[in-house]
Parts: structure tokens; C-alpha cells; sequence
């Protein structure tokens, strides 16, 4: 028996479909929210949905206990073309069959998209054990929300408004006139007319753009342009964080995120509604809105960080002597990377030779280019390749992998994940140089990053299990990037931070060590 179920628009009220043995004849029901728990009991063969995590949220009193008999046609379409993002179901329906006219109800097109691409999927790991268990473990970390303290976020939000309405004054003074400092047309009139300012890099029709690369570059021509930068960044903090925030607070006293994902190429979760991985960080001047974001009574936030996990993988991928020879050492690798590129010893390396070999590091995981490197680390462009030169004389096996990942996607057109995750990249047969440049990079970055989500996804099954296992309280409330924050008992902080640890280090493996960091603190900016 196979059970078909879909959300109706109406309200808490579900259309059932039983299918016998697979057959394409169903009785169609229709269900209440009451009677809702009573019908998954009856343990079908397969429960078919789109979208499981929303049916969770809308119908609370839905327990999953066995995810092998759900299948999500939503993330299941995702999974096998990216490019659906968060389609609705006759999106997928006209993706999947082209040629067919969409089923007469929900209902049908659900069942026939199941039949395609539970085969498509069939053995499918990735789909199986990582992206549906991740399902229940979402819909939990949005229910339980991050307590946010408003009255001490109001107050911050008086005080950025004082410091506006003062900068506002003194930015009118200086230019001895009164306009919109948000209207790029005035300002830039204000600026390179009234106040006679030249400017610099761009040409053309954007030769007076006020944007803020611009705006720095003329910052010394004259003192005003240091308050215009700074008015803006206390506006964008007022507006986006205080504000916006404000905006999505509950009853509950806190903020519920909602976790997508299907929104990236790469398979990276994204949040939204509001977007708390964006959150500025502790160490810039926006990171105190991390202090608003609290810890119960009695808990504490344990905060765990994968160290450097997209280089980990990048040497993995590309089996390189020298780097997962500097991983296995665990030596600092931004260090390891400015001896090789500046032919110093690494005790002979300085900050900023630290500093200039990080940025090629990273750069060389997202396909930078001489003259993009050259602008990050305001060098000439080419110093930076000369940095980059040097780069793949010692990191040889890094040279190849990359030349063979472009060539490849090139041949197939697509590239991929170490689970598998597909990414087409019709970009690469592009005749417009920035479209396949973009394919290029696209093509270098996303078998890395993708990984490195999918790295992440694993590890934050593996620490739901195991927390759940031993009956710790709290549990997991927010995944940014390549870190997780968890709430847990006070009492119990020191074995879950081993839990988490072990569960984080040991979530795969690979040919160097996984290492992540911990701390722990009653707000968001104390872990940090």
C-alpha cells in the first residue's frame, strides 16, 4: 500500500490517496488534522508528499518514526536539478514531463513524479540518509526558535537612531546643504559638483557612482566621506538587524528561521524569514546584535566550528603531499601556504604574509583571478600572480585537480559532489567570456563546497542522534556556514561538548583530520 498526501490551500485539511500494491487507481480521502496521526499508523509502504517539512510545521502533531517510508517529492526534484530551487509542484510536474499535460488533480501529478523519480533516486545515499533524515531535525531546530532579548534590542535600536540623526546633522554641515543621503542621484551631486570631489576608477556613466568601493576610494579628498560610509553601516544595522528582526520576534520571545533546502546550487542550507546566517560578526561593529541572542535560564550555547573544512577537502579531492601533509601535522595551513608562496620558513612569516596567503587560499577554492586576488589584497595584478604562480609550483596536486575538475565539466557538463550532488553547467559552453568564466568557477567551487554542506548535514544528524541517544535536553538551534550552535543544559555541558565533538570530527573521513572548535557562553556573541 502506498499513501499519497497533500496539503490542501483551504487549510488544516489533507487529501489521501491510497494506492494497492502500487497501482495507479486511488480512493481519495479527505482528513483533519485529528485524524491525520491515526493514518500514518497505519504504516504504508511509502507516504508520498511535497515539501514534509511544511506538512510538519502546519500539523505539530505529526511524529515521524521511520523516514524510510517517506519520500519527499519536493527535494527529491531538487536533488536531480538544482535549478528548480523551491518550485511548486506543477513546476516539477512540467520539468519532469515535458510533454504531458499536468494530472487532472495535486494528487496525480505527485503519484507519477514519485513512480520517475523514485527510480531516477533508487539507492540514492545522499537522498536516503542524508537530505529526508535532515527533514524532522529542520522542522525541530524552527520550532524551538532562539530566545532574542527585545527590551536590550530596542534600546540598541534608540541609540543607532540617535547616532544617525547626528551624523545626518554633521554630514549637512559639511556640505553646507540639506538633500537625501539615500538617493545616490543628490549625493552624487552634492559630492562631485557642489563639493568639486574627483572621482576615481570607474569610467563612463559610472564614473560618479556613490557606492561604497567608490566612496572609499575618494575618502581622502574629503572628511565627509567617512561619515556618508559610516551613516550608511548604522542605517543598514537599524534598518536589516534591529528592525528587521524585531519584525519576526513571536510570542514565544523568539525568533523561528525557517531552514531551506532547496535554495542553492551547492546544497548549502539557507535560512530566511529572517536570515540569521548573515548575522554580523563579533568582531565588527554590528556584532553586538549576537548579544541579544540568549540562552535560557539553566542552558548555556555550545558554539562548534569546522576548522578550514573546504581546504581539508580541497586537499582531500586533490590527494596533495604537501597540504595533507600540513593537515596531518596540524599545522596552521595559511601559514604553511605564505612559507611555500614567499620561500620563507614558517617562523620567518609574517601577519601579513599570513594574511595575503589566506586570501590566495580561498581564492584559489573559488577560481579567483590575478586581477581579482590582485584588488582583494590591493597588490598589482601582477604580484598576485606571481602568488598564484608560486601557489601551484608547491601545490601541484592542486594544479591538476583543478585543471582537470574545468576539463571535465567541460566534457560532461556538469561536476560533482563527493556524495554525489550534481550540478549542470550549461555556462561552460557559453561564447560570452563572463557567463563561462562564471561556469568555470561555478565548476571549481561546487564539488568543494557542496561537499563541505553535505559534510555538515551528516554532522548534524549524527549530533541530533547522539544527543537524543543520551537524553541531553536542548538540542540544535542554528547551522551558519561551517559552524553549529546548540543549546544544552548547563549541568550537562561538558559531555555534550564531547558529544559534539566526537559526532562533528568523525562525521566522515577523510585523508586528513577533521578538527572543529568549541566554546560555549550564555549569548550568541560570547561563543564567538
Amino acid at each position: 500500500m502506498y499513501a499519497v498526501l497533500l496539503e490542501e490551500p483551504a487549510g488544516k485539511t489533507l487529501q489521501a490517496v491510497v494506492f494497492e500494491s502500487g497501482a495507479d487507481a486511488g480512493c481519495p480521502q479527505t482528513l483533519t488534522a485529528a485524524e491525520l496521526p491515526g493514518f500514518i499508523a497505519q504504516k504504508a509502504e511509502k507516504y508520498i508528499v511535497f515539501d514534509l517539512k511544511k506538512l510538519l510545521k502546519n500539523y505539530p502533531e505529526l511524529v515521524i518514526d521511520d523516514i524510510d517510508r517517506w519520500f519527499d517529492v519536493n527535494i527529491a526534484c531538487h536533488l536531480l536539478d538544482h535549478t528548480l530551487g523551491d518550485a511548486a509542484l506543477p513546476e516539477c510536474w512540467a520539468k519532469f514531463f515535458p510533454d504531458a499535460a499536468p494530472e487532472e488533480d495535486a494528487a496525480g501529478m505527485l503519484w507519477q513524479l514519485y513512480k520517475v523519480l523514485s527510480e531516477k533516486l533508487a539507492g540514492n545515499d545522499l537522498f536516503q540518509n542524508i537530505e529526508m533524515p535532515l527533514i524532522s531535525i529542520l522542522n525541530d531546530m524552527e520550532k524551538t526558535g532562539i530566545a532574542l532579548d527585545d527590551k536590550a534590542l530596542r534600546q540598541f535600536g534608540g541609540e543607532l537612531t540617535n547616532s544617525i540623526r547626528q551624523l545626518e546633522t554633521e554630514i549637512f554641515q559639511q556640505c553646507s546643504c540639506q538633500f537625501n543621503l539615500n538617493s545616490p542621484k543628490q549625493l552624487s551631486e552634492v559630492l562631485f559638483e557642489k563639493l568639486a570631489l574627483e572621482p576615481v576608477g570607474k569610467k563612463g556613466k559610472n564614473a560618479r557612482s556613490t557606492d561604497a568601493e567608490a566612496l572609499k576610494k575618494i575618502s581622502t579628498q574629503h572628511p565627509v566621506i567617512d561619515r556618508i560610509l559610516h551613516y550608511r553601516k548604522l542605517s543598514k544595522l537599524n534598518s536589516t538587524y534591529v528592525e528587521g528582526l524585531l519584525k519576526y520576534l513571536d510570542s514565544d520571545g523568539r525568533i523561528h528561521t525557517v531552514f531551506n533546502q532547496t535554495n542553492t546550487a551547492t546544497g548549502r542550507l539557507s535560512s530566511s524569514e529572517p536570515n540569521l546566517q548573515n548575522l554580523p560578526g563579533s568582531n565588527e561593529y554590528g556584532g553586538v546584535i549576537r548579544k541579544f541572542f540568549h540562552a535560557q535560564d539553566g542552558y548555556v550555547f555550545l558554539d562548534a566550528d569546522y576548522s578550514q573544512i573546504e581546504l581539508r577537502i580541497l586537499a582531500h579531492m586533490a590527494d596533495d603531499p604537501v597540504m595533507i601533509a600540513a593537515f596531518q601535522r596540524n599545522e596552521d595551513i595559511h601559514t604553511v601556504t605564505a612559507s611555500q608562496i614567499f620561500d620563507v620558513a614558517p617562523e620567518a612569516v609574517t601577519p601579513e604574509m599570513r594574511r595575503q596567503a589566506k586570501a590566495v587560499n580561498f581564492g584559489i577554492v573559488y577560481g579567483m583571478s590575478a586581477f581579482a586576488l590582485g584588488n582583494d589584497l590591493q597588490i598589482p595584478q601582477k604580484a598576485a600572480q606571481e602568488y598564484i604562480d608560486n601557489y601551484f609550483a608547491k601545490y601541484s596536486a592542486v594544479k591538476n585537480y583543478l585543471e582537470k575538475t574545468i576539463k571535465t565539466a567541460k566534457q560532461q557538463g556538469y561536476v560533482e559532489t563527493l556524495f554525489g550532488r550534481r550540478r549542470q553547467l550549461p555556462e561552460l559552453k557559453s561564447k560570452i567570456f563572463a557567463v563561462r568564466s562564471f561556469g568555470e568557477r561555478a565548476a571549481l567551487n561546487t564539488p568543494i563546497q557542496g561537499t563541505a554542506a553535505e559534510l555538515m548535514k551528516l554532522a548534524m544528524i549524527k549530533v541530533d542522534r547522539a544527543l537524543k541517544q543520551i537524553r541531553i535536553a536542548g538540542g540544535l538551534l542554528l547551522q551558519v556556514h561551517d559552524e553549529l550552535l546548540l543549546t544544552v543544559p548547563e549541568t550537562e555541558q561538558d559531555t555534550a561538548a564531547g558529544l559534539l565533538r566526537s559526532a562533528m570530527e568523525n562525521a566522515m573521513t577523510l585523508k586528513v583530520p577533521l578538527k572543529v572548535s568549541l566554546s560555549s557562553g550564555k549569548n550568541y556573541f560570547d561563543v564567538k
